[in-house]
């Protein structure tokens, strides 16, 4: 897909950084699978994390655990 086809896709992944809403808490679906990963790899995820945080955390946990693949 080139680049101007993905920009015009709302499918299209966006980097967390440019979430309209990014600084907005985490949801709560976010949060529990946050936890449920954080659990599995031996870490502590803080209860006041955002949106876009949780969404790089989970990708960092998912590759860590290996779930997600």
């Amino acid at each position: 897909m080139s680049e101007s086809q993905a920009q015009n896709d709302p499918t299209a992944e966006k980097d967390p950084s440019d979430w309209v809403t990014g600084d907005e808490p985490a949801t709560g679906a976010q949060k529990s699978y946050l936890h449920t990963l954080a659990r599995e790899a031996g870490e502590d995820v803080p209860d006041d994390i955002s949106k876009a945080d949780a969404s790089r955390k989970i990708d960092e946990l998912q590759d860590e655990t290996g779930r997600g693949q």
